[in-house]
């Protein structure tokens, strides 16, 4: 019983163009390949576009319909297109598990070029509107000058921005800064709400929180992909962010991903992603914190437990726009831990 036939498409060595071409067996491929490009039968043989794996007739036979091959003459050969050697890292790297995946990314960017350049020849002959749209976005990712740090690199990226900004890194530490700074600005001017024989022990607490921010820089480090030590940012070395979830959730349903370092646009967008307390600010840990203060009666304030609420990923989520409930959260702070345990001294008897 004869063979189903199946198209795949064809190129010559050197001829971008392809042929659709349908045979039931890799023979009767290989013999119409050969007489569509002008190439004598004896010495030639069909390997896969991508990697340059030579057919043999059981592989045919398991290969999907569509598939890009390439016809080789006699004494030619092919080690697969320009991005083979990326798509074979590629493929390592996800082999190896997910803490891989800053390496996958690694292997992708230093073959950029090659990625692009294949995807714009894909997208030359693709009809189909959703992998054309697919095929455009990742030419347009990858176009982007990502792995570019100084100013003079990716001028477009810092357009509109200070001059005193001279590469990617030290404006997105700014900008996380910037973030903590005005939480601790929220911090301070809640003075006015507390009660006022308080108000004196809540400004000390609230002038050693702004001590502590000052010695580790406001925490810029969580935006900052240079950050040496990978538990104290919050993206990749390429600088990759994402979304961590509603702040009742342990992931991101969406799975939303950015790369502010990426381009112009995607730096402008980030700022929409919330650095949003699970615990939250307004509602739970700063009224709290001001009727501990109030309420200490000798005991001594857990300030550092505040803090850690209040400025650090202890109870901050990065967070896309979608994934930020604005809902209260009906969380508190733990009564445990609002007051320092007093230390007992034990008598020897």
């Amino acid at each position: 019983m004869a063979e189903p036939l199946r198209a795949f498409r064809v190129r010559g060595r050197g001829n971008p163009q392809k042929f659709g071409v349908a045979a039931g067996s890799l023979r009767g491929l290989l013999r119409k390949g050969c007489r569509l490009l002008q190439l004598p039968l004896p010495g030639s043989r069909l390997c896969l576009y991508e990697d340059g794996t030579e057919l043999t007739e059981s592989y045919f036979r398991a290969l999907p319909p569509q598939t890009e091959l390439v016809l080789l003459g006699p004494g030619e050969s092919w080690q697969g297109c320009e991005c083979a050697g990326a798509g074979r890292r590629c493929r390592f790297a996800l082999a190896a598990g997910a803490s891989d995946i800053e390496r996958l990314l690694a292997a992708f960017y230093t073959q950029r070029e090659a990625v692009v350049e294949a995807a714009r020849k894909l997208l030359t002959d693709e009809r189909a509107p959703r992998r054309q749209r697919l095929l455009a976005d990742l030419i347009h990712n990858l176009s982007e000058n990502i792995l570019a740090e100084d100013k003079e690199e990716d001028e477009k990226w810092f357009e509109g921005l200070e001059s005193r900004f001279k590469n990617k890194s030290s404006y997105m530490r700014y900008s996380c800064e910037s973030r903590i700074r005005s939480y601790m600005k929220e911090v301070s001017s809640f003075i006015s709400n507390v009660h006022p024989t308080a108000r004196d022990a809540y400004k000390r607490i609230t002038d050693l929180m702004a001590d502590k921010l000052k010695s580790v820089k406001y925490n810029g480090c969580y935006f900052d992909r240079r950050e040496e030590e990978e538990g104290a940012r919050l993206c990749t070395t390429e600088g990759w962010f994402s979304c961590q979830g509603p702040f009742d959730r342990d992931d991101c349903p969406c799975k939303h991903s950015i790369n502010p370092y990426s381009n112009r646009e995607s730096r402008i967008l980030f700022s929409t992603w919330n650095l949003d307390h699970i615990i939250e600010k307004k509602r739970a840990v700063v009224p709290e914190l001001a009727e501990a203060v109030k309420t200490q009666d000798g005991r001594e304030v857990n300030w550092e437990y505040f803090y850690q609420l209040l400025f650090t990923v202890d109870n901050l989520k990065l967070v896309h726009i979608a994934c930020h409930k604005k809902t209260n959260h009906n969380l508190s702070c733990d009564k445990t831990k609002i007051y320092k345990r007093r230390k007992h001294n034990h008598r020897i008897s």
